[in-house]
Parts: C-alpha cells; sequence; structure tokens
C-alpha cells in the first residue's frame, strides 16, 4: 500500500510539473505570435499557423445572433462573455467570424436580464487574437439553444444558425472604451506558479510517505532481529 501510494503521489507530481511546463511553452508561443504582424482574415483561413495570432477584421456586427456566456467571472464578480458573429466580406463571398467581444457583470436583481451593450451598425474594424475555439466551461446536461448559455460550440452554432462561419473565433482585444467590455483575456502562462505549487505537494507528501515506510521497515527489522 505504501509503495502504491509513493507511486501514484510521485506521479501527480510529475504530472503537475509537465502541466506547469506546458503554460509555460503555451506563453512563449504566444509572446512569439504577438511580435508578428497582424494577419487578414484571408490570411488566417489560408495559414496553418494562425492560432495565437492577432488579426484585424473588417465587417459588420450581426447583433441578432449575439450570446451571452454565462458564469464568466473578473474579480470573482459573476458575469457574462459576449460573442457576436462578424460577417466580413472575402474574396470568394462573405463569411462569418464569431468574435468574443469582452466581459460584462450580471444584473443581481433578475439572472435573466441582460446586459446593454452599445453595438456600431454598419463597417467596424475589429482586432483581436485566434482562438481554436470558444473557451469552455464544464457543463453538465444538453446544452441550452437561447441567448444566454454557458459554452458556445462553432460547428453547432453553424448548424444552428446557418451562419457561413469560419473554423475559429477571434477573441477581441483592441480597446473600445465606449462599449464598457472588459478584455483582460487571461495569458497562458496564468496557472502555472500554481501547478508548481501542486507539485511540491505532491512530492513532499511523496517524500513523507518514503520516509515513514522506510523508518516502520527498520524498526521492524530491529524488532525482528531483538526476536531473535
Amino acid at each position: 500500500m505504501a509503495v502504491f501510494g509513493f507511486a501514484l503521489t510521485l506521479g501527480l507530481g510529475v504530472w503537475q510539473l509537465s502541466r506547469a511546463h506546458e503554460r509555460e511553452a503555451l506563453a512563449a508561443r504566444q509572446a512569439e505570435a504577438d511580435r508578428l504582424p497582424e494577419l487578414t482574415l484571408e490570411e488566417a483561413l489560408e495559414g496553418r499557423e494562425s492560432t495565437g495570432r492577432r488579426v484585424r477584421l473588417q465587417g459588420r456586427w450581426l447583433t441578432g445572433y449575439t450570446v451571452y456566456l454565462d458564469n464568466r467571472q473578473r474579480d470573482g464578480r459573476p458575469g457574462f462573455e459576449l460573442v457576436t458573429p462578424l460577417e466580413v466580406p472575402t474574396r470568394n463571398g462573405a463569411v462569418a467570424v464569431l468574435v468574443v467581444r469582452g466581459w460584462a457583470p450580471r444584473d443581481f436583481r433578475d439572472r435573466q436580464a441582460l446586459p446593454r451593450i452599445p453595438t456600431p451598425e454598419g463597417d467596424v474594424t475589429v482586432v483581436g487574437r485566434v482562438v481554436p475555439r470558444i473557451p469552455r466551461l464544464y457543463e453538465l446536461g444538453s446544452a441550452p439553444s437561447g441567448a444566454i448559455r454557458q459554452n458556445l460550440d462553432i460547428a453547432g452554432f453553424r448548424q444552428e444558425t446557418h451562419l457561413p462561419l469560419v473554423d475559429f473565433a477571434v477573441l477581441q482585444t483592441d480597446p473600445a472604451p465606449a462599449d464598457g467590455l472588459r478584455r483582460d483575456w487571461p495569458t497562458p502562462a496564468i496557472g502555472a506558479e500554481r501547478n508548481y505549487g501542486y507539485a511540491a505537494q505532491w512530492f513532499a507528501l511523496s517524500g513523507l510517505i518514503f520516509i515513514l515506510y522506510v523508518g516502520f521497515q527498520i524498526v521492524r527489522f530491529r524488532s525482528l532481529r531483538n526476536q531473535d
């Protein structure tokens, strides 16, 4: 049993270290991507290495398809992340890009009340970062289909709305104080320190199990020798 506990805690420590290294590698790749020039939508559609790259889009908001992602927090305060498709013209016809526009607090008096976010009509320019999917939270049961949802899947939303959605989303990063949305997106490195802390705890527990096991064996060996 002690050997199993030692192996388990040691393995969990190694796993936490690997998670920390993964986060740091993601942060390094993101920093490298940030040094590269902005992409156009057509370049993002053509390139295989567009994830994490900055992109500049020009189009118009399809506000009727806005989704409010629930249970998103900032500084311990619950709220929504707004996702609105942006219709962008291309050489091969218009496509739509799901843009995660930012965070807004929710109304504590009415959980179903939606924040009023000013959205300009006509052509707009949006700067953001390409992500392969919209960040998800754990969800029990089937996903709702209303304006307020826990998560949003690109392929499922394409089938639901029949919009010509591209296979990636964009986290909007350009500041736009007029809309009041927060865009302080977490960086990939956030959490690495926590992983290192967990790893240290698991290694400490593993070492304790090893010391107790060896100590018990020494005491047992001496007891047997005294009996002889």
